[in-house]
């Protein structure tokens, strides 16, 4: 029987529940045991893919193209479970299913209510988010998120459901974990623990009891305060855990859950051995090496020319990129985010210095010929360059306008009449009205050619990426821009599309139709961002000398030489 944990929050969003249920789903498979993870979101929208980044963050997606809470992303970078669109499920996908039902006359002319009707969606998506056993195995431990905080209005029907789930089945195989903040008040030069007591309380009053209290601080909670904690809050006091924040990595979270015991306390509640304590040296490993680093201060700079820079989340898939390629190649990459639309408004000047340039992705006109500007600079002074999704498609505008002789490129997706629609909408998608799930998602093949940058990167000559857009590489145009130099390097045979394009005679110089942040890992960076880093790294130490080289990267060994 599958056991399952349910992470909650208290007192304030942001707490870091998704970075924590991740940390525990790592920590279980290093002791060898199978796990599935989950989100379930209070917010009415289906799903994230018509929300702002602004407000949202980035936009996850999965294998299967479903489009998911960036959380996602932290349980994939932490573990091996396999994600899917049952792996997110929000109140406006949760109802809309109720509601499809009620009109097919599934309820048999029954009052439809949020007790039972909702509540019994949420647990039935439970039960779905767990995979079903396959040549690895049944699924263990399946850990479930819910979103949003304790005592807001939306997330009333999730805690209700996960109470019913845990009262239907034996208490050996249900765990409920809370996440609360204790505030360090600098005026009194004390930390508090109300906030902690009423979150509590407002579990307590709906019948969830927490069985393990995970207490976000900024410094170290006192024996004292943990004692009222538990005393007030009704949790054992070993169960009373201190998350404090890191010094330098969220990926130390693991190993301080390890040193509180979080292991042991879930494996005495299940009744699973717990024999040895568990061993995450091939974590303390990456730690060290990423210590190591930061005391030997050996950087790259890399630019990242983005839409919404003003948030870090709504790039949080490429910044972790970016640092697991700087631990590959032994150095710390330190961003320089630079909105679009300052590109024009103040100058490429504010690009001088910076080893590498990434133009990531994004939707409407706002800011593009800001990064079309950006990649002029990069192409035009060697500097190494990484362009994902529309900052592919902005480097083949560059290319078609100021080496092709193009003038006046530009894609359909913001001008319509431009006389060189080198960028245009995908045929299969002309009878689409809907945003909402319409785009091209989810893995797709790519078939690379022999002697090109991106076969050299991967180390091999099919690869599968995942995508989430709507516009591609308009065909017409591709004879001209290869005789221009504009390489097409990367295929997608089965739908005939233009996946990657690079330059020949230039540093590193590379755009990616799909976004390869999302199959990056910490402990097996992705190739084109460890190429990127290793091309800025070249640069970095030729910048002194007047020196350059280009790079290439064996990914299959994970070695980057210049």
């Amino acid at each position: 029987m599958t056991k399952h944990i349910f992470v909650t929050g208290g007192v304030v969003s942001s707490l870091g529940k998704g970075l924590t249920t991740a940390a525990i789903g790592m920590i279980l498979e290093a002791r060898g045991y199978r796990v599935s993870i989950q989100k379930l979101d209070p917010y009415i929208n289906v799903d994230p893919g018509t929300m702002s980044p602004f407000q949202h963050g980035e936009v996850y997606v999965t294998d299967d193209g479903a489009e998911t809470d960036l959380d996602l992303g932290h349980y994939e970078r932490f573990t091996h479970a396999k994600l899917t669109k049952t792996s997110n499920f929000t109140t406006g996908k949760i109802y809309k299913g109720v509601i499809e039902k009620e009109r097919r006359g599934d309820y048999l002319g029954r009052t439809v209510q949020v007790i039972p009707h909702i509540t019994d969606a949420i647990k039935e998506a439970v039960h779905i988010g767990v995979p079903e056993p396959d040549e690895n195995g049944p699924v263990d431990v399946a850990l479930t998120e819910i979103g949003g905080t304790a005592g807001d209005i939306e997330s009333l029907p999730f805690l209700e459901a996960i109470r019913q789930f845990g009262l239907e089945r034996d208490r050996k195989e249900c765990l409920f974990l809370h996440m609360t903040l204790l505030p360090y008040l600098s005026c009194a030069g004390e930390m508090k623990t109300k906030p902690t007591q009423h979150s509590v309380g407002k579990l307590r009053e709906i019948g969830i009891q927490p069985d393990i209290l995970v207490c976000r601080t900024e410094k170290p909670m006192t024996e004292d305060m943990a004692q009222k904690i538990s005393m007030f809050c009704n949790v054992r006091r070993s169960h009373v855990i201190e998350e404090r924040d890191v010094d330098f990595s969220i990926y130390q979270v693991p190993l301080e859950l390890c040193k509180a015991g979080v292991d042991r306390i879930i494996c005495e509640h299940f009744g699973l051995p717990f024999d040895e304590p568990t061993d995450l040296g091939f974590w303390s490993d990456m730690i060290e090496r990423i210590r190591g680093i930061e005391n030997r201060g050996d950087e790259v700079e890399v630019a990242v020319v983005g839409k919404y820079i003003e948030l870090h989340d709504a790039y949080k898939s490429i910044y972790e990129s970016l640092s697991h390629a700087g631990v590959a190649n032994g150095v710390k990459v330190k961003l320089r985010k630079i909105g679009a639309e300052q590109v024009l408004d103040e100058g490429t000047g504010i690009l001088e210095g910076a080893h590498a340039v990434l133009v990531p992705g994004g939707f409407g006109e706002r800011g593009v010929e800001g990064k079309i500007e950006a990649i002029r600079w990069a192409r035009e002074r060697g500097v190494p360059f990484m362009g994902i999704c529309l900052g592919m498609q902005c480097a083949v505008i560059e290319f078609s306008r100021n080496v092709a002789g193009l003038d006046g490129a530009h894609t359909t997706e913001h001008s319509p009449d431009t006389p060189f629609p080198v960028i245009h909408y995908m045929d299969d998608q002309n009878d689409d009205t809907n945003k909402g799930g319409t785009m091209r998602l989810g893995a797709y093949p790519c078939d690379l050619t022999p002697g090109t940058l991106a076969h050299d990167l991967y180390g091999q000559e099919h690869i599968s990426e995942r995508h989430r857009h709507r516009y591609e590489f308009n065909n017409d145009f591709r004879t001209i821009l290869a005789d221009a130099g504009l390489v097409q390097s990367g295929l997608n045979n089965d739908r005939d599309l233009v996946e990657i394009v690079e330059l020949k005679d230039h540093p590193f110089f590379i755009g990616v139709q799909f976004h390869p942040e999302y199959k990056c890992r910490p402990l097996n960076p992705h190739p084109v961002f460890r190429g990127l880093v290793a091309a800025a790294k070249v640069r970095a130490q030729g910048a002194s000398s007047g020196g350059g080289a280009h790079v290439n990267a064996d990914a299959k060994h994970g070695e980057v030489t210049a």
